[in-house]
């Protein structure tokens, strides 16, 4: 398997300095850390302002990765507030080294008391990877969202002994596991905290085709066109009551980058105005 397949979120779009700058100047960011419901310190960053719009990143990458797609620009310029997060276990937040750290929809529930403590009534949520398995858990846990973007996701994280799940779990924490040679290379050529990331695929959640059947919420089921690596996302968007789907060109490493991805969820985002 080539290692941009397996890292799930790399995006490889980047601005330009001028662009990076101009950005800067128009949307100023304001970060701050918040201690979430074990103390674990949560790294997170608001710009921008009008509708939330929170961004759930995937594997192996932060909240900064968002940065590096069309979306993020283009969202803050339709001006709505863009709402970041590094998950635990990830960049600049904590990385417990307590496996439980890591249960009972832990990464879910950081982001709803982020929330809670922005003092947000209402917000459209997009993931990407595994930020859509993240934002399905969100749209079962959190009547607060009122729209959802699952893109680069089928419906194979329904199942919860996932057979590419548990890979991933056994090669990063040590294992061996030929296939992901070059994702554990990866991480320690990055210097990832290997032994958080492992755990984050331990505990990494599902949510049942019933409770998917019963989100009453819009949602975009969004897709590159040669993506398969996580399922079908047709049958996805089969299992949600209120769905859309897309497809934009690429795979699954370059689609969530291109301006394809970025005008459908808007035009999304926008026909769901609340």
């Amino acid at each position: 398997m080539r290692i941009l397949f397996l890292i799930a979120c790399i995006f490889i779009t980047t601005f330009s300095k001028a662009q990076t700058d101009s950005l800067s100047s128009k949307f100023p960011i304001h970060s701050n850390y918040f201690s979430s419901f074990d103390g674990t310190k949560i790294y997170y960053e608001v710009r921008g302002k009008g509708k939330p719009v929170f961004l759930v990143h995937g594997f192996i990458v932060d909240g900064n990765s968002w940065k590096h797609a069309t979306l993020y620009s283009a969202l803050l310029e339709k001006n709505y507030k863009v709402i970041t997060l590094d998950m635990r276990g990830n960049g600049k937040s904590g990385k417990p080294h307590d496996s439980t750290a890591y249960d009972n929809d832990a990464e879910a529930k950081d982001i709803i008391l982020l929330m809670n403590s922005l003092k947000i009534k209402h917000y459209s949520v997009v993931g990407y990877s595994r930020g859509s398995i993240i934002t399905a858990r969100l749209l079962v846990l959190d009547k607060r969202i009122k729209d959802a973007v699952l893109g680069g996701m089928g419906a194979d994280f329904t199942n919860p002994v996932w057979p590419r799940r548990i890979m991933f779990y056994h090669a990063l924490r040590g294992d061996s596991v030929p296939e992901l040679k070059g994702l554990v290379e990866y991480v320690q050529q990055k210097k990832l905290d290997q032994l958080a990331l492992a755990y984050l695929q331990r505990s990494q959640p599902s949510t049942s085709k019933e409770e998917l059947s019963k989100v009453t919420q819009p949602v975009l089921v969004i897709s590159g066109s040669e993506d398969s690596d996580n399922g079908s996302s047709g049958e996805l968007a089969g299992l949600l009551p209120k769905s859309t789907i897309a497809t934009v060109p690429g795979d699954h490493n370059h689609a969530s980058a291109t301006k394809e991805f970025a005008d459908a969820v808007i035009h999304f985002l926008e026909k769901n105005t609340y």
